[in-house]
């Protein structure tokens, strides 16, 4: 359990290092002179129940907002206005009278109506809604039909200037919250709450990062470029890894392109309002026509027809003219959909017409409300974005496309205050400037660096004493049938010390087998950077003796933890190995990178297994050891990867483009070795998103060894005997029940997202999501390399019993699938797996349940 958690801590270890900040953090709150401030809560009258996604806006302009889940809203403006209107379809239409530049709170109490709108009428009581002569729909279907010359894609070429901020805040800070730390030497950091950002919530801001770039698009062949030529963020930089947090904020706010079909948001596709499908699963409704910055618009409420699907809902703005274009767009999600910790989601879309007569972005806002619950304390994210000096149809040259599409190439003059207050689009207000200098005050103090060092300890396991790091903390005990119980200490030494090397190295310790392994290595950085930072370019050479279960491979995770050492069946086979190896990483910024190495290995068999050429157990044939002498080249290409870099491994986030990993190695006369091979692996995956019906993760897998070589050196296929659930193994295989020396296989993960599970009633209420897998694997072992026609070759093992416990696979191929039940209190994922196959081998199980803990943002 604590691998697993120590995992999450992992994934989330950006907005979790935020929270422990937030937990800190000053702010002061303050009103720009000559701004209009409006909020309040919106509610039915009859009911008292909160109404949200109530359009909210300064009467005569596109200024305005939607209420949040909670009937919540707020509006901060400049826009010299007299009226403020509150509009939902269903309920009659309020408005109040203001005064430009003052601060107003207005609790709206709205009552039910009808509604006609020509043709279309909307009541209460909820008539059967229908497209045909709607009047709405019809316009959306011209909205459609136009998007191909509205689009910005429209052009052969399109460029521009962007702007952008980011920032993080800690919602519904309670007054008890901030009590409990008043009290001590960190008091005075909570006199001021920032109440300015959503709809009147206590926010505590804790993050800011903005961005100066410039974006190229070409449309044929199609290609985009950017250029980041500004980036300003809070320095935590002994903490975090900048980077990763970049990567992590651009998968959290991805652009959204309202002209496409679908848009790609968080871990889900969403359908558009103004997809060329989109009145099958949306309803919409004229509301009204108003000028939006002197430019006659057609006010569409659009939400969905199944409210559990993924879909927006909100208030578009159509140009009332024959280009049918999008002039502003407010929408959100749904509360019910299915989501990890997503509570609220509001996005605001403003365009302007351009000298082309096309309407482009100008401003976009994304608001995302992040927490266990609406009414406990969570993180607000906010994106606003800015767009400026477009030009069209520019020709580029097709070299300045080549290479990676994003290319960090900072303005000298860009660290300087200067430079940021001459180049933002917009300024930051008061508030904004000071996180800043908060932060930078907060790390000079002891009780901040404390903190922050206890979050470093629970997301990687190692506790940081300056130039020492102990750990990681969840190997410190484990069990095994060799050793018994297991005792590890390790310890690495910091990039305080220096980041151009780096050394580590453990001990541990077996009670039944009274044995001492260890490891040590050390790492040479190339670059000035640690090895710790992408890309990295390195020399690592390291020695170690250890035991390891034959056919275990848990990727980043050790397998000496307490949670992997309760297994099922019988796990009695290892091997000894000691290891001498010595490789070289090199990592591109496009993304590929090579490993190349030669290691030496010393394996012998441990527990109930034995290198024996004759038969069963001990005897003439038998031997204690065999020498492996091996040359490998591993390549991997992952076009546009993103991730979050930490010291004990990267986490990966989302990508639409496949992830090519070659390995190549072979046995090599350079010092002695046993056996003379070639062996190569190809491993392809990738995610695809279908519609608003959930993800699949797809891994297309294969292999094949040239040359005659014993059981130890074929491929042992990914077995898990834990109960855990492990995404790239075969959950219900044993530990070296199969070997081949070629194979290909096939490994589909398919997440519903609720979008079954949703359409229950009462079941719904508890979004959980569906998950369906399918492992396949085909292979066999040629003659020459099976013992059974080659007295040489080490037989494969089998039990006390003589009962053979290895196979090659025959003419089936082995097949397992599941069906899970995810998010079960918004973390757990549990698995229903049968075996399909091979269910005469002894020591296996047709169904069995597994586990994982996991968290999706």
């Amino acid at each position: 359990m604590a691998k697993c958690i120590n995992k999450i801590s992992r994934l989330t270890a950006f907005p979790l290092l935020l929270l422990v900040a937030i937990s800190l953090s000053p702010v002061t709150f303050s009103q720009d002179d000559g701004k209009t401030t409006i909020k309040g809560v919106v509610t039915d009258a009859v009911t008292g129940e909160p109404l949200p996604y109530v359009s909210v806006y300064l009467k005569g302009s596109a200024a305005g907002a939607l209420t949040d889940t909670k009937g919540k809203y707020l509006i901060e403006t400049n826009v010299r206005a007299n009226t403020v209107v509150f509009s939902f379809v269903g309920y009659q239409t309020e408005s109040r009278e203001i005064v430009p530049g003052k601060e107003y709170t207005f609790n709206i109490q709205m009552a039910q109506s009808s509604v006609t709108l020509k043709e279309v009428i909307v009541k209460p009581s909820r008539e059967a809604y229908r497209n045909r002569d709607n009047p709405a729909v019809e316009l959306i279907r011209r909205v459609v039909a136009k998007k191909d010359e509205n689009r910005p894609e429209t052009f052969d070429y399109l460029s521009y200037k962007k702007y952008e901020k980011i920032q993080f805040a800690l919602s519904n800070v309670s007054n008890k919250f901030t009590a409990k730390r008043s009290a001590g030497k960190l008091g005075l950091l909570f006199n001021n709450i920032d109440t300015s950002r959503v709809g009147g919530n206590r926010m505590l801001p804790v993050f800011i990062k903005e961005t100066l770039s410039e974006h190229y698009y070409r449309k044929n062949p199609e290609a985009t470029k950017d250029i980041v030529v500004g980036d300003k963020t809070i320095n935590l930089d002994e903490y975090i890894d900048k980077k990763g947090v970049g990567a992590y904020l651009s998968y959290l706010y991805q652009d959204v392109n309202i002209y496409d079909n679908e848009i790609l948001f968080l871990t889900a596709k969403f359908l558009s309002p103004i997809a060329n499908s989109a009145p099958t699963f949306y309803r919409y409704y004229i509301i009204d026509t108003l000028p939006v910055n002197d430019q006659q618009c057609i006010r569409l409420f659009f939400e969905p027809r199944n409210k559990t699907d993924f879909l927006f809902h909100g208030n578009l703005y159509v140009t009332l003219d024959s280009a049918f274009a999008v002039r502003k767009i407010d929408m959100g999600i749904n509360e019910n959909i299915n989501m990890d910790w997503i509570q609220d989601i509001i996005l605001t879309q403003d365009f302007e017409k351009s000298v082309h007569k096309c309407w482009l972005l100008a401003k976009e806002e994304i608001s995302i409300d992040v927490g266990i619950s609406k009414s406990s304390m969570g993180l607000n994210g906010q994106r606003t974005t800015y767009f400026r000096n477009y030009r069209v149809n520019e020709p580029v040259s097709d070299v300045f496309f080549k290479g990676p599409i994003k290319i960090d190439k900072p303005d000298p003059a860009s660290t300087t205050p200067e430079y940021w207050e001459s180049n933002r689009f917009v300024p930051l207000t008061k508030s904004e400037t000071q996180i800043y200098t908060t932060i930078d005050s907060l790390k000079q103090l002891p009780a901040f660096r404390r903190r922050m060092n206890l979050v470093i300890f629970l997301t990687s396991g190692y506790l940081d004493l300056g130039k020492i790091e102990f750990g990681p903390s969840t190997s410190l005990y484990s069990y095994n049938v060799v050793e018994g119980q297991r005792v590890r200490i390790g310890m690495r030494t910091s990039t305080d010390l220096s980041k151009k090397i780096i050394l580590e190295g453990y001990g541990a310790y077996g009670i039944d087998d009274q044995e001492f392994k260890y490891s040590g290595s050390a790492t040479w950085s190339f670059t000035p950077r640690s090895i710790y930072q992408f890309p990295v370019k390195s020399l690592k050479v390291s020695y170690m003796k250890d035991v390891k279960i034959p056919g275990q491979e848990l990727l980043q995770l050790l397998s000496d933890n307490l949670i992997f050492s309760i297994k099922r069946g019988v796990s009695n086979q290892f091997f000894l190995n000691k290891t001498f190896r010595i490789e070289h990483l090199n990592e591109y910024e496009n993304h590929f990178s090579f490993l190349a190495g030669y290691s030496f290995t010393r394996q012998a068999p441990l527990g109930k297994l034995w290198f024996n050429t004759d038969s069963f157990g001990p005897g003439t044939g038998v031997r204690d050891y065999l020498d492996i002498s091996e040359l490998y080249l591993n390549l991997r290409y992952a076009p546009d990867e993103t991730f979050y870099e930490g010291k004990v491994g990267r986490t990966l986030y989302p990508s639409l483009k496949p992830v090519y990993t070659l390995k190549i190695a072979g046995g090599t006369d350079f010092m002695k070795n046993d056996f003379n091979y070639l062996r190569l692996q190809l491993n392809i995956t990738r995610r695809y998103y279908v519609s608003i019906i959930g993800y699949t993760d797809l891994t297309l897998e294969a292999g094949k060894i040239f040359g005659q070589v014993p059981y130890p050196l074929l491929f042992m296929h990914r077995a898990n005997q834990t109960y855990t659930y492990q995404k790239q193994s075969y959950n219900m295989m044993n530990f070296l029940e199969f070997v081949s020396d070629r194979y290909v296989a096939l490994n589909i993960d398919y997440c519903f997202n609720g979008f079954f599970f949703n359409k229950i009633p009462l079941f719904k209420n508890l979004k959980l999501r569906e998950w369906v897998t399918f492992k396949a694997l085909y292979g066999g072992v040629l003659d020459k390399n099976n013992p059974d026609y080659n007295a040489n070759l080490f037989k494969f093992p089998a039990g006390s019993d003589g009962v053979p416990l290895t196979y090659t696979l025959g003419k089936k191929p082995y097949i397992e699938a599941s069906v899970g039940i995810a998010n079960i209190f918004n973390l757990v994922r549990i698995d229903l797996i049968k075996r399909f196959t091979y269910l005469d081998n002894p020591h296996v199980a047709e169904l069995g349940i597994r586990f994982i803990i996991k968290l999706d943002i």
